[in-house]
C-alpha cells in the first residue's frame, strides 16, 4: 500500500485530494497536510474589504469533509520537504514519510521584497482571506476619511486579475456610497499594458479594460517599478520599452492594496536538493507534472514553475488561473495511478486560461486555449452577465467543497456560463 501525500489544502491542494483518492480508493492512503484547519475560496477575496463577503463566508473547516472522503489529514506547518528521504519535517520536528508527494502549497507572498509592501507595511493585500479581513479594517476607517486610492501590482508579480478586481469593486462601493468624487483613484502596474495580465494580453483584453478605467476616471501608471512605500506615499520608477528609468512618481494615498510577488514557500524553497525547485522557489515540473529529478514528487497550482509568457520591460509572471489547475489536478491524479498500477505516466495538463473578472457592477471574462501563445482559441467579453456568472461559480464551488465532490467544476460550470462549449469541442 502506497502513501501518498498533498502539501497544501487549497485551489489546488484539496480537489487534488478528492480526485486522487477516487482514483486509488481504499487501496492506498491518502493524506493532506495542511498548515490551516480551513479551505479558502482566494477567488473571492477581493469581496470581503467592501463587505460584500465576510470571511467565514469563504472558509471551510477540512477535518469533517476529509473524514467523509476517507482522507486523513494533518494540521501542521510543514517545515522542510525532504526529497532524498521521501519524507516532510513538520514544523513541530516530527517527520512524515510519503511513497508519492504532490506539493500544492500555493505561494509564499514577498512582500519582503519591496520596503513597506503589505499588511505589515503601509498597504493592504487580498491575496489571503485573512489579509482581506485587515483591508476591511483599513477600509472602515478610509470611510471616515476619504482620499487617493492606489491599487496595484508591484514588479515579478504574476496575478494582475484580482488588482483590477479590487479597484473596480473599490469604485462601485464608493459610488453606492455616494462619495466617489471624494477619491482620485490611480492603477499602478509592472505589466507593459493595461489588460496584458501576464498573458501577453487575451483577445481585447487591452481595449476592454483600457475603456472600463477611462469610463471611471480612474488613472494608470504601467511599466511602473515600486520603490519604497512610506506612510501614505508610494515611490513608483515608470521605465520605457527598454526598462530604463523614464520618470518618478510619487503617489499619495489614503488606502492601498498592491498584490506581491511570489515565492515558493519556505518548507520548499531552502530545501538543499538540486533538480526540486527553480532559483524562486517554485517547483520545476515536466509535462506530466512530476519533478523530473526525483520522480515521485509532482506538483500542481501556483507553486509551480511557469517561464514568463514573453520578455517585458519589467518582470511580469504567468498566472495560473483555477482551470489550469484544475487540468493539473486531473493529469496527476491519473499519472500517480498509472504508476502505481506499472506504466508510465501519460497525462498532460492542457494549461488553458479562463478567467471571470468581476468589475464591481460588471465584469471581464477572458479565455486562452491554451495560455501560452500561439494559440488556437483567444476570446474575451463583457458584461454584467460575468459579475453574475462569478457569484454562480463561487456558491457551486464551496458547495462542491463542502460535499467532498471532486469533478471538474470549471469545465462543467464556467464553459457553459460563458457559452463556449461548442469553441473547446469544434477546436475552434
Amino acid at each position: 500500500m502506497a502513501r501518498i501525500v498533498i502539501l497544501g489544502a487549497g485551489i489546488g491542494g484539496v480537489p487534488m485530494a478528492f480526485e486522487m483518492k477516487e482514483m486509488v480508493d481504499k487501496k492506498h492512503d491518502v493524506t493532506v497536510i495542511s498548515d490551516t484547519p480551513t479551505f479558502h475560496f482566494v477567488p473571492s477575496n477581493p469581496w470581503v474589504p467592501p463587505k460584500w463577503r465576510k470571511p467565514e463566508d469563504l472558509k471551510i473547516e477540512l477535518a469533517p469533509v476529509m473524514k467523509k472522503k476517507g482522507i486523513e489529514f494533518i494540521q501542521k506547518a510543514a517545515a522542510k520537504v525532504d526529497p532524498i528521504n521521501n519524507q516532510i519535517q513538520l514544523a513541530d520536528n516530527s517527520t512524515f514519510a510519503y511513497d508519492f508527494l504532490i506539493i500544492a502549497t500555493g505561494p509564499r507572498l514577498a512582500f519582503d521584497e519591496i520596503p513597506g509592501l503589505g499588511p505589515n507595511g503601509y498597504t493592504s493585500s487580498v491575496c489571503h482571506v485573512d489579509h482581506a479581513a485587515i483591508a476591511a479594517e483599513d477600509l472602515d476607517k478610509f470611510m471616515q476619511n476619504p482620499g487617493p486610492i492606489v491599487v496595484g501590482a508591484v514588479q515579478g508579480a504574476s496575478c494582475f486579475g484580482p488588482a483590477y478586481e479590487y479597484l473596480m469593486i473599490l469604485e462601485t462601493e464608493l459610488r453606492n456610497r455616494k462619495i466617489r468624487d471624494k477619491v482620485p483613484m490611480t492603477f499602478v502596474t509592472s505589466e507593459p499594458y493595461i489588460g496584458h495580465l501576464g498573458l501577453g494580453g487575451v483577445g481585447d483584453t487591452k481595449g476592454l479594460l483600457e475603456s472600463a478605467l477611462r469610463d471611471k476616471t480612474i488613472k494608470w501608471i504601467t511599466n511602473a517599478k515600486i520603490d519604497k512605500i512610506e506612510p501614505g506615499l508610494i515611490f513608483v520608477t515608470e521605465v520605457d520599452e527598454d526598462g530604463n528609468d523614464k520618470k518618478k512618481h510619487e503617489l499619495p494615498f489614503k488606502h492601498s492594496m498592491m498584490l506581491p510577488a511570489f515565492t515558493g514557500v519556505d518548507a520548499v524553497r531552502h530545501v538543499n536538493a538540486e533538480g526540486l525547485v527553480n532559483a524562486r522557489g517554485f517547483v520545476l515540473v515536466d509535462e506530466y507534472q512530476r519533478n523530473k529529478t526525483f520522480k515521485n514528487i509532482y506538483s500542481v497550482g501556483v507553486c509551480i514553475a511557469i517561464p514568463p509568457i514573453e520578455k517585458t520591460p519589467l518582470p511580469v509572471g504567468a498566472p495560473k488561473t483555477g482551470y489550469m489547475i484544475e487540468s493539473m489536478v486531473t493529469a496527476t491524479a491519473h499519472n500517480i495511478a498509472d504508476e502505481l498500477a506499472g506504466k508510465e505516466p501519460a497525462h498532460k495538463a492542457t494549461w488553458n486560461a479562463l478567467c471571470l473578472a468581476d468589475l464591481g457592477d460588471t465584469g471581464v471574462a477572458f479565455l486562452a486555449i491554451p495560455q501560452i501563445p500561439p494559440r488556437n482559441t483567444t476570446w474575451s467579453a463583457e458584461g454584467k452577465w460575468v459579475h453574475l456568472a462569478k457569484i454562480g461559480f463561487e456558491k457551486y464551488f464551496m458547495r462542491k467543497i463542502r460535499k467532498g465532490i471532486s469533478e471538474p467544476y470549471y469545465e462543467k460550470l464556467i464553459l457553459k456560463l460563458l457559452g463556449v462549449t461548442r469553441i473547446k469541442e469544434k477546436g475552434e
